[in-house]
């Protein structure tokens, strides 16, 4: 039980690799909020994880909608040790001049502005408890760019500096701060990521990657945990590399 009486908050926790972090950190103890602007989802994935976890819909592009998570977590739990930087957005693959501005300003309000309501709202909550820890979803697209991804990938360059900056930054109040860098996988957005899903090309981003396959959100969850958990307890401002060996 890694994560016995830790409460995590995952917001894109409906799905995908948020839904698997929420089961995962829920099977090691943890008491999980489930957020997510789908509701529907939100409420059965916390369902499924039963008395351990509450749901919230919450668009964390908006500091209002931020705030009101955090306030149901701590009328529900009382506290909150893990805060979950995981939901994302990305444009179509493709040419990086056709991403109309409603779409380039969505990425970077759920990519990079959300890590920054995610701070201002857990760290002083955080600091008065003694420490905690952070973790965002960034990507291989920030770390090893794929083409046709220029948006997106410049959004995960972002949160992989923020991370580390606000690692130095913290580490004073016992925050500490990292983020994961999943290879294309499994979820809600893979279909954007490789323009279209077609077996031609999802066997081009398996030969990309050397172990031959996508990511699964097991592989995002199992990491997800250890970054979380005390036996990671000297592990601050690193981006870790979930790739099958992609970044090579």
């Amino acid at each position: 039980m890694r994560l016995e009486n830790k409460v995590a908050i995952i917001t894109g926790a409906a799905s995908g690799f948020g839904e698997g972090m929420a089961k995962r950190f829920a099977e090691e103890g943890a008491r999980v909020v489930v957020a997510d602007l789908n509701a529907k989802g939100a409420e059965r994935v916390a369902s499924e994880i039963g008395e351990a976890a509450i749901w919230t819909q919450t668009d964390v592009s908006l500091r209002s909608e931020f705030d009101e998570m955090i306030y149901a977590a701590k009328s529900a739990f009382g506290r909150i040790d893990i805060m979950v930087n995981n939901a994302g957005y990305t444009h179509r693959n493709g040419d990086m001049l056709k991403v109309d501005e409603e779409t380039f300003d969505l990425i970077t309000a759920v990519n990079m502005k959300a890590i920054y309501h995610a701070a201002l709202a857990v760290v002083p909550i955080m600091e008065r408890q003694g420490g905690g820890v952070i973790l965002t979803t960034a990507s291989t697209a920030g770390l090893r760019p794929r083409p046709g991804l220029t948006w997106y990938n410049a959004s995960k360059g972002w949160a992989i500096t923020a991370t580390k900056s606000m690692a130095v930054e913290l580490a004073p109040k016992n925050i500490r701060v990292n983020c994961l860098c999943p290879v294309a996988g499994e979820t809600g957005m893979l279909e954007k990521f490789m323009g279209a899903d077609t077996p031609e090309i999802r066997d081009r981003f398996r030969a990309s990657i050397p172990l031959g396959r996508l990511s699964t959100p097991l592989d995002i969850a199992n990491a997800a945990l250890w970054l979380a958990s005390d036996e990671a307890a000297f592990i601050t401002g690193v981006a870790l590399e979930v790739d099958g060996g992609r970044c090579i």
